[in-house]
């Protein structure tokens, strides 16, 4: 298909833009057999335009064997049949594009499922060039030993245990080992092989034919290796600052590839045959800590976004929130990108938990989530985050995480944050499925009725009516562009910023209230004001009187 000339220069939609993630199997059932699915989500979409977001991150709904929540992809221009067709698809982008919403691909290109035909074939070929070839398509190497019977090298999977799987004593060569930096069902692509590059290219065109506005990439920062690929020593996994420095991590060669990948998605048509209007959105998973080296990803050119795990790792302590928020929009403002913020998602305790659990928690997470929608740049909100769902309850049985397993059951992984969403009435599964609630993707806690969308949708106190108008003042006040000017006390009792002339925003993590300017008018709150001061744990937008600073230090 021949590529459009890029359109005229002008501000990109995705700069300012809220985007909501949908963990697909777990949104909304429309079939009954107790597992989310396209269908069920486009008839939810309503839910998601109400918000007042941007865009819906769609994670993968590919065919898959589900060894890793269906990151593990056996086809990456198909629909899982369980999950729908491309017909549903085709129908869930339709709806909606008429509400205004834009749709978000999962791209997941540093691995594929050890089911893909590829990777079947390559274990299957006989030793000589042909076989060779299709290998080289994979990371397979010879083990170390007399025999090959220790792994290539020091190589860790980020879910427990090495890197590296042999092949069986049946395959070509049993000395021979395949790389997975994840679990044994996802073994990783050799990004230096032009024919995976060509594939996914193929991907990309696909789904922007079929109407995707964009892509998130999975795990952008690990496709490429270090030539020879040595030992990584210790802190592998364990140490994240340190993860720029892992031979696996951050290599040069992904920013050619991203510039490549950016052309392609301003110029490639679209269904009927041109360009998007206001482009589309490239953003990456890059699970990195150096400010500068992350804010590398999003220079003009590459990537939109680039989410900053800076911020959902941060304690709820106000030196080391303020930090995050000056060094990340310092550096993205370096750049010439914006900064990319998000609280939760499918792989992340909710911040309800997160933040202490129970009143607190909750008190904490509505009080985050203002700092965050206030902040100038992009978001992500996590399905459920809006209605202050904490993490649920797992019985060991039901776990479907392999962090489950890998760690030997240390690590209780991210089911928790991946339950389904409570729609309506006082029982499970409320309203997710017809399903009986033993055949749900996962069991919901018995005590959600009060947390459905039904049950907060008319509540002026809810969760829910909080992100409503937040995300509608968010959109009323368009924030500075730039590094953000943070003010507070050094013990970081509070700070505050302003997201524009017309929105500042002020949040208390202190023992004691905070007062405010008397001439200050107050847009919003997290929780109730104590007379015109704020009380702790708590955020608050407000409209600052012309020329007044900010509260005395």
């Amino acid at each position: 298909m021949t590529l459009l000339s890029p359109a005229p220069a002008r501000t990109p939609w995705w700069r300012e833009a809220v985007c909501y993630e949908v963990y697909v199997r777990s949104f909304a059932d429309g079939d009954g057999d107790g597992t989310g699915d396209l269908p069920g989500l486009r008839r939810r979409l309503e839910h998601i335009a109400s918000l007042g977001v941007d865009a819906v991150w769609l994670t993968p709904f590919y065919p898959s064997p589900l060894a890793d929540g269906g990151y593990d992809i056996t086809d990456h221009t198909a629909v899982a049949p369980d999950l729908g067709t491309l017909a549903d698809w085709d129908a869930l982008v339709e709806r909606a594009h008429a509400l205004g919403l834009r749709v978000l691909v999962d791209l997941v290109p540093n691995h594929t499922s050890a089911e893909h035909p590829w990777f079947r074939r390559a274990l299957a070929a006989p030793e000589g060039a042909a076989g060779d070839a299709l290998r080289d398509r994979y990371v397979f190497r010879h083990g170390r030993g007399p025999c090959g019977e220790e792994p290539p090298n020091d190589w860790l999977s980020a879910f427990g245990g090495p890197a590296w799987t042999r092949l069986p004593a049946a395959g070509p060569d049993p000395s021979r080992w395949y790389l997975h930096l994840h679990t044994p069902g996802q073994p990783d692509l050799n990004w230096h092989n032009p024919e995976v590059r060509a594939e996914f290219e193929r991907v990309l065109r696909f789904w922007m034919d079929h109407g995707a506005d964009g892509f998130r990439v999975d795990v952008a920062h690990t496709l490429f290796k270090a030539p020879g690929l040595p030992d990584a020593g210790p802190g592998q996994h364990s140490e994240p600052l340190r993860n720029h420095l892992m031979p696996y991590h951050d290599r040069p060669e992904l920013h050619a590839l991203f510039r490549r990948w950016r052309r392609l998605v301003d110029t490639h048509p679209g269904p009927d045959g041109t360009a998007p209007p206001g482009g589309r959105l490239l953003v990456g998973e890059a699970i990195l800590f150096d400010q500068e080296r992350l804010a590398r990803y999003v220079r003009p050119g590459e990537l939109g976004h680039v989410f900053n795990f800076a911020w959902p790792e941060a304690a709820w302590e106000g030196q080391t929130m303020r930090r995050a928020v000056e060094e990340a929009t310092v550096a993205t403002a370096a750049a010439g990108a914006p900064a990319t913020w998000t609280l939760s998602s499918h792989d992340l305790v909710r911040p309800v938990t997160r933040f202490g659990g129970g009143p607190v928690g909750l008190r904490r997470a509505r009080a985050a989530a203002l700092v965050t929608l206030a902040l100038p740049g992009a978001a992500y909100v996590y399905q459920g985050e809006e209605l202050g769902l904490p993490q649920a309850p797992l019985a060991d049985a039901r776990r479907r995480d392999p962090v489950w397993t890998l760690s030997r059951h240390t690590d209780e992984g991210r089911d928790g944050c991946r339950v389904p969403l409570p729609w309506h009435g006082s029982v499970p599964p409320y309203g997710f499925s017809s399903a009986s609630p033993d055949r749900c993707w996962f069991p919901q806690p018995d005590d959600w009725g009060p947390l459905s969308v039904a049950a907060q949708d008319g509540d002026s106190t809810s969760v829910l009516a909080l992100y409503r108008a937040a995300l509608r003042l968010r959109r009323a006040y368009p924030a500075r562009e730039g590094p953000v000017q943070v003010v507070g006390p050094g013990s970081g009792e509070w700070f505050a910023f302003d997201r524009s002339s017309g929105l500042r925003c002020l949040v208390n993590f202190g023992p004691r209230p905070v007062p405010l300017d008397p001439d200050d008018v107050v847009l919003l709150s997290s929780a109730p004001l104590s007379g015109r001061t704020v009380p702790p744990d708590t955020a608050v937008w407000l409209r600052p009187a012309p020329d007044t600073g900010f509260p005395a230090m």
